[in-house]
């Protein structure tokens, strides 16, 4: 079976360790193979349709969580809601697109012991993570959630989304006089290496929050939860959801469940292997 994961800039990505490493544990290393397979926006439409002859599935990152979604052809009803898609699954009756960031960043929370439900949290970004990120907040009880964009209200189909959720969106400049929160989410690449001296946004604002989660996971520490320590939050960054929603991938092209057991051996190696 051949699998792979479609996106931008991948060199560092820990994905095909994940995939590997799960294939062992599963004994179906023989059968199965990941790959990384990198383009440009401009040739997805062209590099699907050649991928759907090759390939069972692939998962999708930053920037074509959203990219994706016109050429496929049917969508899931949680990854029509989130308006993303990071897990395609090829049948001989189509291309099929699911979110499993969704499931993967709520197992994160619940292992890192981090309540959502009643609390005010904030959202750095508005690319497809978020999205996912911001949907699971509002269903879970978030008394209110904030989404911070450079761009405010420069992208409908955003702002469409946002009707759907109990989210509010406001601009960098404006988070600098917000009053903080309860949980605090980067949902950005900003931190990612190579540029591991950035944070996106300053220690002040980061000191404001209890809870301070990144989705990178490379470096482990980024800047961003580096300042949330220093501050006594607690801090989880992105290996643990990484792991989970590959594991929801799995799930999906193998068409089997994957006992939880696997998530948290597979997290702990990734963390050490990091």
């Amino acid at each position: 079976m051949k699998l792979g994961l479609i996106g931008g800039k991948l060199g560092h990505s820990a994905s095909p360790e994940i995939h590997k490493r799960l294939f062992r544990m599963l004994d179906i290393s023989d059968d199965m193979e990941y790959g990384l397979l990198e383009m440009d926006r401009n040739d997805i439409p062209n590099e699907l349709k050649v991928l759907a002859n090759e390939y069972t599935g692939m998962n999708v990152t930053i920037p074509y969580k959203l990219d994706v979604m016109p050429h496929l052809t049917e969508i899931s009803e949680e990854a029509r809601r989130i308006g993303a898609v990071n897990t395609i699954h090829i049948r001989e009756d189509g291309c099929f697109g699911y979110n499993t960031d969704y499931i993967g960043f709520g197992r994160s929370l619940e292992h890192a012991g981090i309540a959502v439900k009643g609390r005010t949290c904030t959202v750095l970004g508005s690319g497809g993570a978020a999205r996912a990120i911001t949907q699971y907040l509002t269903d879970n009880g978030a008394a209110a959630i904030t989404v911070v964009s450079r761009r405010p209200h420069s992208k409908p189909d955003f702002d469409n989304f946002m009707h759907h959720t109990i989210a509010d969106i406001i601009d960098y400049n404006e988070l600098n006089r917000h009053p903080g929160g309860d949980v605090i989410v980067n949902c950005t690449p900003v931190g990612m290496y190579p540029d591991s001296d950035a944070s996106p946004v300053n220690e002040a604002v980061v000191g404001e929050y209890g809870a301070v989660v990144d989705l990178i996971y490379n470096p482990r520490d980024t800047l961003f939860l580096q300042y949330g320590k220093k501050h006594g939050a607690c801090t989880l960054n992105g290996m643990y959801m990484l792991v989970a929603q590959a594991i929801g991938s799995e799930e999906i092209w193998l068409d089997r469940e994957i006992e939880f057991s696997v998530v948290e051996q597979l997290a702990r190696e990734m963390e050490d292997f990091m």
